[in-house]
């Protein structure tokens, strides 16, 4: 009698964990996030012909261009991210006479998709630079969160405090007397997460991962995202697979050739002064 006991009890936990496993396996959800950036952009010519007005207007049209809504389609182990873009909405760029075109340059936007597999600690990131595309295929960051018992509400969800700091190096871009100067800056920057253990996922938007639960929110002094909607269990289809067109570099060789690049451009920009051209600027920002 004892042992037909056990047996049963055995029985009971192994219906229990498959049940778990195949309900784990159907768990999906989407999350909605609304994302900011600051520039580090500037015009700074002695002798301008540039109007205030048009500064501005040019400032203003990059705030813009940097707050952008993003969706996060997830399960327990693998997501994707990409950039929510309205098919009706023109490409950004002001013209009609005021002198200044704005056009994106790599880093994620329109066909941009960062797919992650938790389990595997393992990425894959398919973007263009000018109209090539590439594959970046490398290592998911491990992030040395610092968990804080500290909490607040993001909509329904109760959310804890996580953080790290690490030095990071930043190129800021200036255009001083017509002439692009590119410095290095060199700080420390602390990267502040709010995540919901009521998703008990270890993913969130873009790279960011390695917690108890979705991110919510995350500020790196640079970006600020929050996530405004989260569907789970939906009954549209969520199906989540790795992008596969591009050329297969590193992160380390996809940043060198992002660098290269990007002093092209400069070199582009500076070739036209001078030229005839008026006062016409084209403006290259970098994702």
């Amino acid at each position: 009698m004892i042992i037909m006991k056990t047996i049963k009890t055995k029985l009971v936990l192994v219906i229990l964990i498959v049940s778990f496993a195949a309900n784990g396996q159907s768990f999906t959800g989407k999350a909605i996030y609304k994302t900011s950036r600051k520039s580090n952009f500037k015009i700074e010519e002695k002798n301008s012909t540039i109007s205030e007005d048009m500064k501005k207007e040019l400032q203003a049209r990059i705030l813009k261009m940097n707050q952008k809504t993003f969706l996060l389609h997830f399960d327990q182990k693998t997501s994707t991210y990409k950039e929510d873009i309205p098919l009706d909405v023109p490409a950004p760029q002001l013209g009609g006479g005021n002198g200044i075109m704005i056009k994106t340059f790599g880093g994620s936007g329109n066909g941009s998709i960062y797919f992650k597999d938790i389990n595997e600690k393992r990425y894959v990131y398919q973007t263009e630079i000018m109209g090539k595309r590439f594959l970046i295929k490398d290592t998911l960051p491990n992030y040395k969160w610092e968990l804080s018992s500290e909490t607040k509400n993001i909509g329904k969800y109760t959310c804890y405090k996580a953080f790290f700091t690490r030095e990071v190096t930043n190129k800021e871009m200036t255009i001083e007397d017509g002439e692009a100067v590119e410095k290095e800056v060199k700080k420390e920057m602390t990267t502040t997460a709010w995540y919901t253990t009521q998703v008990p996922i270890s993913n969130g938007p873009d790279h960011y991962q390695g917690l108890p639960g979705l991110i919510l929110e995350l500020n790196d002094g640079e970006q600020t995202i929050v996530c405004t909607e989260i569907v789970l269990n939906s009954s549209e289809k969520i199906t989540i697979v790795a992008p596969n067109k591009g050329e297969v570099v590193s992160q380390q060789k996809f940043d060198k050739i992002q660098d290269e690049k990007t002093k092209e451009l400069m070199e582009r920009f500076k070739s036209r002064k001078g030229s005839g051209s008026g006062n016409v600027i084209k403006i290259e920002v970098g994702g």
